[in-house]
Formats: C-alpha cells, structure tokens, sequence
C-alpha cells in the first residue's frame, strides 16, 4: 500500500515537472520600445525560456555560447525580446536585404506554430545588422521544399550590437498571424546560428539526422489569458504602376508601348484562422526574374513560386504530388531552380498568368484580371483552400480567356499526419479556340504521413484528371515512405502516372511512367576535427513505360563528407541508362545538329561531385562537376555559383554552366554566365543588377531592379529588362516599369 502511495506521488510530481516544462507568456499593458535594450519592467518580469542545445558541431551538449529568450504579449502584439551571446564581434551577413538565407551568416529564427499541429509555422528572423526575415513552413518543416522564403508581411523589429553579445527585439501583430481565437498555448521553436563559434543552436535539443527547422522538435508556450482577436483584420495594398515596353520582334504586340496601369489586392481576416486574399489587375513586373538553368534533361524543370497573392497557405494547393529528392543531399549544396525534382503536380500556381517564352527562355506575365483566395485553418483539426483567378484573352498569343478554380481540405490525424483532397479546373471561357480543350479538371486525394519523432515521413496519393480527350489512363499514383534515425536513412517511392494523366493547370513533366526509387544510407558522426559526418549508400532510380520496359535508370553509390568548417561534398557514381521513346537533341543545339533516334538505347557511366564551400567566407563557392560517358559519347559538365560578400553592402556572384559535349552526331558546347551584382545602400534601398547570357537560347537577357522600402511592407520599384540576340546583338525586346505599392492597415 505504501508503494502504491509513493508511486502515485511520484507520478503527480511526474505531471507537475511536466506543467513546468511550459513557460507562460505574461500580458502586460506597458508599452514596449523597440531599442535593443530591454530595460522595460515587462522583460524583468518575462520568463525566460530554456537555455539551447548544440545541433552544430554536435547535437549532445548545451550551446557552447547562449541565448536567452523572453515572450510577452498585449491586445495588438506578441513580444519578443532576445539576448545572444558570442564570442566577439565580427559577425557575418550577406547583406542587408530582407529575407537571407540562414547558412553561412549570423542570425536566429523564432517560430510560433499557433495550432499546436507542428505541421504549419510561421517564421521570423533577425540578424545582428537588424536584417529580418520572414517564412512560411508546412509539412513539419521537413526539408528544404517546406520552407516558402517569399512570404511578405508587416511586423517590426531592431537589433543591437553590444561587446560579446547582441539584443534583438521584434513586435508581431496579431493580425500577422492566424490562430484560434481563445487560444491559451502555441508550440514554440527557435534556432541561431553563430558563425563565430562555428555553432548551430537550437531551444529543443534535435538529433544531427534530422532538419533544424524541423518543426516536430518545438516547446509549448502558455499565455497568461486567452488570445482575443485583435479588432478588424483588413489589408489593402493598392498599385500604381507606368510601364514602357518594345517588342523589336514582334512590333504588332499589342502588349507593347506606353501603359499607365493600377489595381491591388486585399487581405481579410474571416476569423482569427482563416483569410481571404483579393486580386485585381495585379501586375507582377516588379518579382525578381527567375535564375535560368541549362536543361540537358528531356523534360522540363518547375521554379518556384514568388508573387505575394498566391503565397500564405501554399502548401494547401500546391503541396500535393511527388517529389524525387536524395535525403543526403546537404540543404545548403542544392544547385538549380527548386530544391527537389517535382515529378507530378494536380496544381502549380505558376500555370496561371504566366508563359514560357521560347524565344528568349524566360517566363513573360499573362494578364490576370482579379483572384480571389480563402485559406487557413477552420479548426485545430480542419484546414481549407479555394482559389479563383480569371485571365483575360490574348489574340496575339492565341490563348481565350481562362477561369482557374481549386478547392482544397485537409485534415489532421494521428498527431502530425494529414488527409488531403484537391480538387482543380481550368475552363475556357468566351471564345474557343481550336486545339485548345475548353476545359480541364483534375481530382486528387492523399494521406502524409509524420511520425511524433519524424522517425517516419511519407505520404500515398491518388490524381484523376477529367477532360476531353479520348487517351486513356488518366491516373497518377504515388507512394513514399523514409525512414530515419541517427545511423540511417531509408527511402521506398514509387509513382505510376498513365499516359492520359494531362493536368494542364498542375506540372506533369512526362507521362505514362512507373517510377521507383529507393535509396538506403548509413551515417556516421565521428569525433572528428576534420569530418562532422560521413554518409554512405547507394541510390537507385527508374523509370519503365508500359510496352517498353525500362526507358531510364540512375543507379549506384554516393558518398557525403561533411566538415568541421560547414563545407560539404556529395560524390556519386552512376550507371545510367536511356532508351529514347522520342527523338532527342542530346546536344542542346536547337536541332542544328542530328538528333538522337527515337528506339535507340544507351547504357553510360559518369562522376559527379556536389561541393558546397564554407559559407562564412567572403568568397564561397558551390558547384557540381559532372565527367564521363553520355549516351554514345562523354561529357564534361561544370555547373556552380561563386559569391564574394563586401558586407553589409551587398555581393557580387557568377551563376555558371558550361557543359561540353561530344557525340556521335556532333560536338557542342552550351553554356549560361549570369554574373549579377546586389546592392543594399540601407536596410530599405536595394538595387540588383544582372545579365544572363544562354547559349541554348542564343539569348544575353539584362534586368535591373532598384527597391526603395520607404514604408513597411510598402515599396517603389523601378525595374529595367533588356533581351537580345547574342548571334546578331540586335534587340529582342526591351521594357522599363515604375511602380509603388502601399500597405494599408484598416
């Protein structure tokens, strides 16, 4: 009897450490200054929250240096007051633009996931120098494909250097956020990195195998009184833009000449959870230009999404479908346009008001004429998405008047895991036009799934499209599921899309494919000066086409050393086959020289390195050499980009890609230089300069983008584009924009 007593107290003491665990944010009523100095009786009384482990170099001891958080919060605001510790003041940022990466620079990122879901986050930033930054995070905050850097939003914050420490201190309106109102606690994360301790930190203490954004790892927070809504929610960003536009190819297009243009959008806090974002006659001139990639693939690549409208809640729409990533691929060493090779997508956002220019390679804007979004979450448990966007008719490009709608929901179960359904059309309206359906639906359903300890991630799914045309198989299925712990990482994906599968308002680079790819590594994290991990496996990757057989295959070993110093090197092996269901310009020559057969087959080896430089070096370097066999001959590939910082004003980088080669049909050389020089006079004046030239295109494209943030989140640009031909050097088309845009609180 006196066992069970003394077992039943210690289990009410058990309970009571656990409550303990949770730090409470105070309300207050004094008014909070942002100065870096947190002398304000509010930051005495405040909490502090626990103190951080290492993640980088180890992941078993407290932060070498720390840093002290503290929470508070009134009617309009959610406080944040931060003391970080280091060992001097040489601090490290790239620049001091908005919105910088985290590797390679100073800086800590605090995360409020306010649905206690630890799927959804989101994320602010400072650096030392008062640079701040701003994401979104969904799936769990996984990989690098779950993190939106291009959300935009209204907030403040400053930083203070002192002798071996900094003090940030930010203010977040609630309006900024979406949450459920009464809410009484939110899961909480933070992490920094210290460049001058060589140290990654984080609030929760997080095992090197995983993500440090990963937002399974995060803390409750409590609030001292229920969260109330904070008064009428509403945001209007108005436009006024002047453009002048020459089309020297084309001097018919109507879409040349002097335009005078306005509209705007509006963001609506339906409730605390949920927000409607309008669109009218949104001009999209001002989004910094894609970086363009040489494509040697026989398919197309996505670029992600950057306009504001389609942004908060993306994950809702555009987050269904397959990704073919390697799990050991460094976060920092991804070279190209999107941090994984989407395979198969029911929607893609980019598919509205926007067009590929085949001419030059660039993405030219289609005219949207208004859009309308509700998103967000209904409850703890419920989330949901519709989208409606209309385009306007273009005679010049043959393209009728578009309707785009998608509905999404999506339901949480089993603690971090979702079902999802989406549903998407594209219908023409008006005027027909032959050759084009005049409508295309597609409906998909999936379940993800996220372990408590993300020890297991995956997800199945199933697409159907509905349209027109007679082909049949109009199907995509998927599955994949990971496995990973300290030692290992496990991968089985398979996705079969049918030859019918044409979702034309989603990305489906190819059809009528079974796909596999499993991948299996080992890590070790040796007691090292030299090596913080050593990573080991084999990756396989194939494709069969029904009546064909196998038509791709990637298959073989790779090896990851990471280092002390943050660089990382990534070596693979491949054997690699190919059988061509098409006729293929192998050479990238814009068939100047013969093309590869369709029915041909090719079995070839090659080596390739991925190397990214220490980043917190005024010079550093990320690039992938590609040696050895292509198809009937070899190749010799370098692709990479080299930065120097002269911070905090700005850097100079040379994005490159130099490919030569040598096959039985011919030789050739293809390339793309883009040298691009980005400028930050202050932390609101930003001018980027660059000039891509692309050999496969015969293009040299020039844009340069000055930024004036002369109010929050409220802008004047003025952007010069320029395209010529590099064989004649006569222009192509040139433009130049002035625009300002306001934010408005109401």
């Amino acid at each position: 009897m006196n066992r069970l007593l003394l077992l039943f107290i210690s289990f009410l003491f058990f309970l009571q450490t656990q409550a303990q665990q949770a730090p409470t944010v105070k309300f207050i009523t004094e008014k909070i200054k942002l100065d870096g100095v947190l002398d304000e009786q509010a930051w005495q009384n405040a909490e502090k929250l626990p103190s951080f482990w290492q993640f980088f170099p180890q992941d078993s001891v407290k932060a070498k240096y720390q840093t002290e958080i503290m929470l508070a919060y009134d009617d309009k605001n959610i406080y944040i007051g931060s003391k970080l510790y280091s060992p001097g003041n040489n601090y490290v940022t790239p620049s001091f633009r908005r919105d910088f990466r985290a590797g390679g620079n100073d800086n800590v990122s605090f995360l409020f996931d306010t649905f206690n879901d630890k799927t959804n986050s989101f994320l602010f930033g400072m650096n030392p120098y008062g640079v701040m930054r701003e994401a979104l995070l969904y799936n769990g905050g996984t990989a690098n494909e779950y993190f939106n850097m291009y959300w935009d939003n209204k907030w403040s914050a400053i930083s203070k250097m002192y002798d071996g420490y900094w003090i940030c201190e930010l203010a977040i309106p609630l309006t900024t956020l979406r949450f459920k109102e009464g809410s009484t606690q939110w899961n909480f994360k933070a992490y920094r990195f210290d460049t001058q301790a060589n140290e990654q930190s984080t609030l929760m203490r997080i095992p090197q195998n995983q993500i440090i954004m990963n937002l399974g790892y995060s803390i409750p927070v409590v609030f001292e009184k229920p969260l109330k809504k904070s008064g009428a929610n509403i945001s209007l960003i108005p436009y006024l833009s002047a453009s002048s536009t020459h089309d020297f190819e084309h001097p018919e297009n109507p879409a040349a000449g002097n335009k005078f243009s306005f509209g705007g959008d509006a963001k609506i806090g339906i409730t605390s959870g949920l927000n409607l974002d309008l669109t009218a006659n949104p001009d999209f001139s001002n989004v910094e230009a894609d970086r363009q990639v040489v494509n040697l693939t026989r398919f197309d690549v996505n670029f992600p999404e950057q306009r504001q409208f389609f942004l908060e809640n993306s994950d809702l729409f555009t987050g269904f479908g397959s990704y073919n990533t390697n799990p050991f691929v460094p976060p920092s060493g991804t070279l190209g346009p999107a941090a994984g090779n989407q395979l198969v997508s029911p929607f893609f956002s980019r598919q509205i008001g926007i067009s590929l220019d085949t001419v030059t390679g660039t993405n030219v804007q289609s005219k949207i004429l208004y859009g309308a979004r509700i998103s967000g979450k209904i409850d703890d448990n419920w989330r949901v998405g519709l989208l409606n966007t209309q385009t306007a008719a273009d005679a010049f490009k043959g393209t009728p008047s578009m309707n785009y709608s998608v509905a999404a929901l999506q339901r949480k179960v089993f603690g971090r895991s979702n079902i999802a359904a989406i549903f998407a059309n594209k219908q023409v309206l008006g005027k027909e036009l032959a050759g084009i359906n005049s409508y295309n639906r597609v409906a998909g359903l999936e379940y993800n799934l996220a372990s408590k300890d993300n020890r297991w991630s995956g997800k199945v799914f199933y697409h159907q499209v509905f349209s027109p045309t007679v082909i049949g198989e109009k199907f995509a299925h998927g599955f994949m599921l990971n496995y990973s712990v300290r030692k290992l990482i496990a991968k089985w994906s398979h996705d079969w899309v049918g030859k019918g599968f044409d979702a034309e308002i989603g990305f489906v680079p190819r059809k009528n494919f079974f796909h596999i790819n499993p991948t299996i590594g080992f890590n070790i994290f040796p007691k090292s000066r030299t090596f913080n991990r050593i990573s080991y496996g084999i990756a396989y990757d194939q494709y069969n086409q029904p009546g064909l057989g196998v038509t791709d295959r990637q298959a073989g070993p790779f090896l990851l050393l990471g280092f002390q110093n943050t660089s990382n090197i990534l070596m693979t092996f491949n054997q690699n086959y190919t059988y061509l269901f098409k006729d293929f310009d192998a050479l990238r020559s814009n068939n100047r020289y013969p093309v590869l057969k369709k029915g041909t087959s090719y079995t070839y080896y090659n080596f390739s390195v991925n190397y990214v430089s220490d980043l917190r070096k005024k010079l550093a370097i990320a690039f992938q050499p590609l040696v050895g066999q292509y198809f009937d001959g070899n190749i010799v590939s370098l692709v990479g980009t080299a930065t120097y910082r002269f911070q905090p004003y700005g850097f100079l980088s040379v994005n490159f890609s130099y490919n030569d080669i040598n096959l039985s049909t011919g030789k050739n050389k293809v390339y793309l230089v883009g040298p691009k020089l980005d400028l930050t006079f202050t932390k609101s004046i930003f001018w980027t300069s660059y000039v891509q030239y692309n050999s496969q295109f015969k293009n040299v494209n020039v844009n340069s983008r000055l930024q004036w943030r002369f109010a929050p989140v409220s802008d004047f640009f003025l952007v010069y584009t320029d395209n010529y031909n590099s064989e004649t050097w006569m222009p192509k088309n040139r433009a130049i924009l002035a625009k300002v845009t306001y934010w408005l609180n109401l």
